[in-house]
C-alpha cells in the first residue's frame, strides 16, 4: 500500500513537472508571437493596442539565459542592446535600441529587428559588430541582459522615449570613425555619439 502511495505521489510530481514545462514554452511561444506583431506596428509607426502589449514576464520567458538562438524580436533587440552598451547606463541602451527600431522599415534597411541585426553578415562587415566578432552571443551577466530585455519590451511596445532623434547610426566616444563626418550628429549618451543623413529631418 505504501509502496502504491508512493508511485502514485511521484506520477503526480512528474505530471505536474511537465505541465510547467508546457506552460512555459507556450509563453514563450505567445511572447515570441507578439513580439513579431508589435516589430511589425513599429515598422509601421503605430501605436500597440494594449491588448498586444508584451508583458514584463513575457519578455522574461524569452531567452531567460541569454544561450536561445536569435530568432525573434525580443532576443535580437536585448542581445544588440546588452553587446553594444555593455558597461553602459540605461540612457546608452535606450538609445541603441531606438537606433535599431529608427533602422527597421527605414529605406536602405531591413524592415524586422532580427534582419537589421544580422545586416552584412553576408559579407563579413556586420552592422551591428558583435553579431560577427567570431566571440559566443551568450550572455555573460544577468542582471544587464534582464535590464536589457525589459528595454527591449517597452521599445517593441513603443514605450520608449527616441532619445536619438531619429539617429540610424552610432559610435562609442572613444574612436572617431571616418564614415561619422559624412552625417549630422544627432544626440549623445554617455558612451555614445549618434547620426542620421545630413538631408533627413
Amino acid at each position: 500500500m505504501r509502496s502504491t502511495t508512493i508511485a502514485c505521489g511521484l506520477v503526480i510530481l512528474l505530471c505536474g513537472g511537465l505541465a510547467i514545462a508546457a506552460g512555459e514554452a507556450a509563453a514563450a511561444e505567445t511572447a515570441v508571437d507578439k513580439a513579431q506583431v508589435l516589430e511589425q506596428k513599429a515598422a509601421q509607426q503605430q501605436q500597440a493596442p494594449r491588448s498586444e502589449t508584451i508583458t514584463s514576464t513575457e519578455a522574461q520567458a524569452v531567452d531567460p539565459a541569454g544561450a536561445a538562438p536569435l530568432d525573434d524580436a525580443i532576443t535580437c533587440l536585448a542581445r544588440s542592446i546588452y553587446w553594444e552598451s555593455k558597461g553602459g547606463t540605461a540612457t546608452d541602451m535606450e538609445a541603441v535600441a531606438s537606433v535599431v527600431l529608427n533602422r527597421v522599415g527605414h529605406e536602405g534597411f531591413p524592415d524586422t529587428v532580427c534582419a537589421v541585426v544580422k545586416q552584412g553578415v553576408e559579407q563579413g562587415a556586420c552592422q551591428f559588430s558583435w553579431w560577427c566578432d567570431g566571440r559566443s552571443d551568450q550572455v555573460q551577466e544577468d542582471e544587464p541582459y534582464a535590464m536589457a530585455k525589459e528595454i527591449a519590451r517597452k521599445a517593441l511596445n513603443q514605450q520608449l522615449r527616441d532619445r536619438t532623434h531619429g539617429a540610424l547610426y552610432f559610435h562609442d566616444r572613444s574612436v572617431r570613425p571616418d564614415w561619422a563626418r559624412q552625417y549630422r550628429k544627432t544626440a549623445e549618451t554617455g558612451k555614445f555619439l549618434f547620426y542620421k543623413p545630413s538631408g533627413s529631418k
